[in-house]
């Protein structure tokens, strides 16, 4: 089974199954056909958290493919000479704000443990569809209209628009629905990592297009160099695993803080019977709303990479400092309109102080499960919609850099997520998967989302794991997220309606257009249950 988020990437994933490949091969196709079909989202430009269950050793395993900052990076990368922090929409545009692209290492590391077919058979669908086009779908025709940068990006601006077009004001029109679009400088790059293997991604001439891209960038242009993409490595770390009623949950471990807060607002909600709180109601909403809180504060205030910071993890997954700090929950009420300050869980420090609050970004997530019961849930990003808008033979470059902290300290103290060269920003990145009472597997489930991905994870795994939802079913619930500032409602659905009864619980409520993307399957006895989220273009193939 494949659950991806264009049919095209699905369709490449379970052709690497029929052919005999592995949960890694086909999420090395899925991945490449993703960089050209959803190309908004995540890429080969980008980087990526892979969680993996190895029916073999019935254990799972993560691998982290995270970008990191190029040497030239200090921690006052994101301040203007007045010293004051940049706004984000100052920063993501250019090179300035491009850390050093991960999933192809990462997915090539996977592949040398795991996969089963040739590693240039893994790039044939992605090449087809670069060389023959693919058809412009709805939601990329709307984030193309949507991107004000676009145009004003020479490369980009010549592949999302239309040639030699322009409307009554000026501007390039956008490619329409349906449009076939090719992208021969991808394929190309595609033939040359097939054939030469991931290292020509780091040196050669595909390295020294994406040197040229950021350091000559028209905006923002930054300080990459070849040593720091020679220098890149994927790292092999251990999850994060943390019970939950009589399933065991597992994630990535920073620099994600997905894993971790996802596993801290269930491990709050223990004390609670949510198997008795009636899904999407009040009571419901405002219990996941309080866990949440206080694990996002906790989040950002110790949550970074952990090869530059002393990272409280056991502490803030242990039981009793859970119980201690789920009593701040009070069914009824909230405890303050305020944002909550994080505890202080063993191993924490004072040094720090929270991070600001960021906007949310774009990102892909799937699942894939092959023959032998090996699965991968991985969560794939370039950062924000269309990344940094530079392209390099034929793919979009991240902005990852911008999920550092803009504001390196304050009072005098450093914030844990502070930009440093060789650092990996810290992301929200939440691919999950949960293993039964007997050990076996049982789910995989993951979104896009920005900071609200953890949310969206969360709440979905509730209404599995507590409701006993289908995998379809919890990813088509109306979207709660709660980051300790202001409870959001997803608009045009039924919980809107819920609105003034939790501002009388104390909550400061906003409805908005809330857009998720989980994809998800889980064991159902003998047989496979997938899910894909309406509010994207995913389907689930098997």
């Amino acid at each position: 089974m494949v659950s991806a988020a264009h049919p095209l990437a699905s369709a490449a994933g379970l052709e690497m199954l029929e052919r005999g490949g592995s949960a890694v091969d086909a999420a090395v196709a899925v991945q490449l056909v993703l960089t050209l079909v959803e190309p908004q989202s995540s890429g080969i430009g980008g980087g990526a958290f892979l969680v993996y269950w190895n029916e073999d050793k019935r254990q799972v395993e993560t691998w982290d493919g995270r970008e990191t900052a190029p040497a030239s990076v200090t921690p006052r990368h994101f301040l203007k000479p007045d010293g004051t922090p940049m706004s984000f929409f100052e920063a993501v545009v250019g090179g300035h704000a491009v850390g050093v692209p991960g999933v192809v290492a990462m997915l090539a590391d996977a592949h040398e443990e795991q996969g089963r077919l040739p590693w240039a058979d893994l790039f044939e669908p992605a090449i087809r569809l670069a060389e023959g086009g693919f058809e412009v779908t709805p939601r990329l025709n709307k984030l193309i209209n949507w991107s004000p940068a676009l145009p004003r990006m020479p490369v980009v601006s010549e592949y999302f628009f239309k040639p030699g077009e322009k409307d009554e004001d000026g501007n390039p029109v956008p490619l329409d629905v349906g449009m076939v679009l090719a992208n021969p400088a991808y394929a190309k790059t595609l033939r040359t990592l097939a054939e030469q293997g991931p290292r020509a991604f780091y040196e050669g001439e595909i390295a020294r297009e994406i040197l040229a891209a950021v350091n000559t960038a028209p905006v923002n242009p930054g300080g990459m160099t070849a040593a720091d993409l020679a220098a890149y490595k994927p790292i092999k770390r251990e999850p994060v695993c943390a019970p939950y009623r009589t399933y065991t949950v597992c994630g990535a471990p920073p620099p994600t803080s997905g894993g971790t807060t996802v596993l801290q607002i269930l491990g709050l909600l223990e004390s609670f019977y949510m198997q008795n709180a009636e899904p999407q109601s009040a009571d419901a909403i405002h219990l996941i709303s309080e866990a949440s809180r206080l694990a996002y504060a906790d989040r950002n205030l110790y949550l970074a990479d952990p090869d530059f910071v002393d990272v409280p993890l056991e502490g803030m997954l242990d039981r009793s400092y859970l119980r201690l700090r789920s009593r701040q929950i009070h069914p009824d009420q909230t405890s303050s309109k305020d944002p909550l300050p994080a505890g202080r869980p063993a191993g924490s420090s004072a040094a720090y102080v929270p991070a600001d609050p960021k906007p949310a970004h774009s990102t892909s997530h799937f699942v894939v499960r092959d023959d032998w019961g090996h699965v991968v849930s991985m969560t794939t990003s370039i950062e924000a919609p269309f990344g940094s808008h530079m392209m390099a033979g034929g793919f979009l470059l991240n902005n990852q850099l911008t999920d550092f902290s803009f504001r390196p300290a304050r009072d005098g103290k450093p914030i844990a997520n502070r930009p440093e060269a060789g650092k990996r920003p810290r992301s929200s990145m939440s691919p999950m998967i949960v293993l039964d009472e007997n050990g076996d597997f049982y789910a995989a489930i993951g979104s896009p989302g920005g900071s609200r991905i953890i949310a969206f994870v969360a709440q979905s795994l509730i209404g599995i794991l507590d409701w006993d939802m289908s995998v379809q079913d919890a990813i088509d619930m109306p979207r709660h997220v709660h980051r300790n500032t202001t409870l959001e409602l997803e608009e045009n659905t039924f919980i809107s309606t819920l609105a003034d009864g939790l501002r009388a619980r104390g909550h400061t409520v906003e409805v908005k257009e809330i857009t998720s993307g989980l994809h998800g399957l889980r064991m159902v006895g003998d047989d496979l249950e997938g899910g894909a989220d309406p509010r994207r273009e995913g389907v689930v193939l098997d």
